[in-house]
C-alpha cells in the first residue's frame, strides 16, 4: 500500500488510516479506513449547559451502532450536529467524508432519517408517499420508478403500495418510513426508536426487516431505542452516553461481560452483613456488593447455576435468584440509573426546542 499525501481537504494514506487536514480548525485527524462517522472532540453548550462534551467516536460503514442514554443524557444534540440540526459549539464530525459544517449539504445528501412519530401523509398511498420523497430528494427520473418498486420489496409493502396510509397498521407505517428514508440511496440512515409502540409480534417484525436493511442495502445505521433487548439483538457496537460523553463502548456481548459474571442476589435470613471472607478466595466470585438495608447481597459470579451450592454453604439465604447481565444491567452499573422504558420524544420531534446557536 503506497503512502502520499494531498493538501487541504484531500486525504492521504498510511497503512489503515485515512488523515483529513480540517481547514478550518488547521487541525489534523485520522480516520480509520472503514470508518464511516467520524467524530473528534465535538462539544456543543447552551449558555452554562455542556450538552456534548468533547465526543470522539468512531462508527464504521455498514455497522448497526446503538446509542444509548438517559432523556438529557446528549444523544438527542450528536444526532442533531450529526444530522446538520445543529451547528457544534467546536470540534468536528465527518460523515461519509464530509465535514458537517462545511459541507453540510453533502452530509444531507448522505444521509436519511426515519422520526419517531409517523410523518408520511395519511390521505396519499404509499406509492404517492415515496414518489413524492423521491421528488424531494431529487432521484433521478430514469431509476425512480425502479427505486420505489425496490424499496417497496424491501419493507414488504409491494402487494400494499395503493392503499392510503391511513389504512395501514402501525408496523405498516413503521416499515414505510424506513422505506422513504432509503429511497435516495443515503449511505447512513438513523432510526429513531423504530419499534415504539408496537405490538411484540410487529416489533420482531420489524427487526427482521432492519436486519435485512443492512444485509441487502450495505447501510449504516445509527439507532437509538429505550428497549435494551432491541439494541441487543441488532446492534453490532453500542455506545452508552452520559453527561454528553460515551462512558462505555463495544459489542453487546463485550458490554454484558464488564458484568463479570452471573448476578445472584441472596436474601439474607439477618439483615446484617455475613462474613464474606470465604466467599473471596473463590476464584468465581468477582464482585461482593454492599448489603442493602432489606437484606439484600449482591455477587458477580462464574457460572452461577454450577457455583452457587458452593456459595450456600457459606451464607444463609432465605432466597436466591440469579440472572445472566443484561445491557440494562450495563447500563444501571455504568450510569447509576436505568434507562427509561418510554421514549420522551424523537430527537426530531424535540428538534424545536433547541435554540440555534
Amino acid at each position: 500500500m503506497s503512502n502520499g499525501y494531498f493538501v487541504g481537504w484531500r486525504t492521504f494514506q498510511i497503512d489503515y488510516f485515512y488523515f483529513f487536514k480540517i481547514s478550518r480548525h488547521n487541525t489534523l485527524i485520522y480516520i480509520s479506513i472503514d470508518c464511516l462517522i467520524a467524530i473528534r472532540d465535538l462539544v456543543k453548550r447552551y449558555d452554562n449547559l455542556t450538552a456534548v462534551d468533547r465526543l470522539n467516536l468512531d462508527i464504521h460503514e455498514n455497522e448497526v451502532f446503538g446509542l444509548l442514554g438517559s432523556n438529557g443524557a446528549g444523544k438527542t444534540t450528536t444526532i442533531h450536529m450529526l444530522a446538520t440540526l445543529l451547528k457544534p459549539t467546536s470540534g468536528t464530525a465527518t460523515v461519509n467524508g464530509f465535514d458537517i459544517v462545511t459541507q453540510s449539504a453533502k452530509v444531507r445528501g448522505s444521509v436519511g432519517i426515519v422520526f419517531q412519530a409517523p410523518s408520511s401523509d395519511d390521505m396519499l398511498t404509499g406509492y404517492e408517499n415515496l414518489k413524492l420523497h423521491s421528488w424531494l430528494y431529487s432521484v433521478p427520473r430514469q431509476v425512480r420508478e425502479k427505486r420505489i418498486a425496490e424499496v417497496l420489496d424491501l419493507v414488504g409493502l409491494t402487494e400494499r403500495k395503493s392503499d392510503q396510509v391511513k389504512k395501514y397498521s402501525g408496523g405498516m407505517r413503521r416499515r414505510l418510513e424506513i422505506a422513504r428514508g432509503l429511497i435516495h440511496k443515503p449511505k447512513v440512515i438513523f432510526l429513531d426508536e423504530p419499534t415504539l409502540g408496537l405490538d411484540p409480534s410487529s416489533r420482531e417484525s420489524m427487526w427482521k426487516y432492519i436486519e435485512r436493511l443492512v444485509k441487502e442495502e450495505k447501510i449504516t445505521i445509527i439507532l437509538t431505542t429505550h428497549y435494551m433487548e432491541e439494541a441487543d439483538m441488532l446492534c453490532d457496537r453500542i455506545g452508552i452516553i452520559d453527561r454528553g460523553k460515551i462512558i462505555a463502548l463495544d459489542t453487546p456481548s463485550k458490554l454484558k461481560g464488564m458484568m463479570g459474571g452471573d448476578i445472584v442476589k441472596l436474601k439474607l435470613v439477618e439483615k446484617k452483613r455475613p462474613n464474606t471472607d470465604m466467599l473471596k478466595n473463590f476464584s468465581f466470585v468477582h464482585k461482593i456488593e454492599n448489603i442493602s438495608d432489606d437484606g439484600l447481597l449482591v455477587l458477580s459470579v462464574d457460572n452461577a447455576s454450577r457455583n452457587l451450592p458452593i456459595i450456600l454453604k457459606y451464607i444463609d439465604a432465605e432466597s436466591v435468584e440469579y440472572t445472566i447481565p443484561t445491557l440494562n444491567d450495563v447500563f444501571l452499573r455504568s450510569t447509576g440509573r436505568n434507562i427509561k422504558e418510554e421514549a420522551e420524544g424523537g430527537f426530531m420531534e424535540k428538534y424545536a426546542r433547541y435554540e440555534q446557536k
